[in-house]
């Protein structure tokens, strides 16, 4: 469990690639419940372990994700996020490279579950919802480029089809136009850091989750563009 901020009312850990935030269709256990069955056996408590889940990750993207421990807690976070309180970075590796450095993007999002994928258009349209994000280039290889990306707004797949639609799509994605997949499954975009203040205590909390053990993350990691 690679745990980057607890107390007792809040969990942060760094989800792995492949790991779901909450139960599905699959029937694989979600890190929700890896999380209370951890907490159970290491502090052996008797009876049930409350976690809620404030927010989540698609399946292929690693990165931080916050738990409530306390219902207190949780319902304080729901009224963070949905007010926009809660501020997360990701990185997020491109094989092309965007047309601007550092740019502001706005599209119209809607999504279809019969697929589970999300469709942007730069218009708005019937039923669609506006997804805002700010990008910035941070470091580049010979052959990809690792974006710093702040959302602000929280759309299903927001920042996998705003890159795509604009000619950048996420390394490894093939649902949203990339070329070829990971070895490991994985899409290279990981939640890198959330910052917010605490719910219950009213202190600053600002937590960076580790890239992926992966020699291009690390490669790209050690080559940031300062400034």
């Amino acid at each position: 469990m690679d745990i980057l901020y607890e107390d007792n009312h809040i969990i942060i850990v760094n989800k792995r690639s492949g790991e779901i935030v909450q139960g599905d269709k699959t029937g694989d256990e979600p890190l929700a419940e890896t999380i209370k069955r951890f907490i159970k056996e290491r502090d052996n408590k008797p009876g049930n372990v409350f976690l809620g889940v404030v927010h989540r990750l698609d399946r292929p993207v690693s990165g931080a994700v916050i738990f409530a421990k306390t219902s207190k807690a949780l319902s304080r976070l729901n009224s963070m996020f949905a007010n926009g309180e809660v501020h997360k970075t990701y990185w997020a590796i491109t094989r092309n490279k965007p047309k601007k450095d550092e740019d502001t993007l706005t599209h119209y999002i809607t999504s279809r579950e019969s697929n589970n994928k999300s469709y942007a258009s730069t218009t708005p349209v019937a039923g669609a919802k506006e997804a805002r994000l700010a990008y910035r280039l941070i470091a580049h290889s010979d052959r990809y480029f690792l974006l710093a990306v702040r959302l602000m707004t929280g759309r299903k797949h927001q920042i996998r089809v705003q890159l795509s639609t604009v000619g950048c799509p996420v390394k490894g994605d093939l649902k949203y136009g990339d070329k070829r997949s990971n070895p490991d499954g994985s899409i290279s975009l990981h939640a890198r850091r959330i910052c917010f203040v605490h719910p219950v205590s009213g202190n600053q909390i600002d937590v960076t989750a580790p890239t992926p053990d992966d020699v291009l993350w690390k490669a790209l990691e050690s080559g940031i563009i300062q400034g």
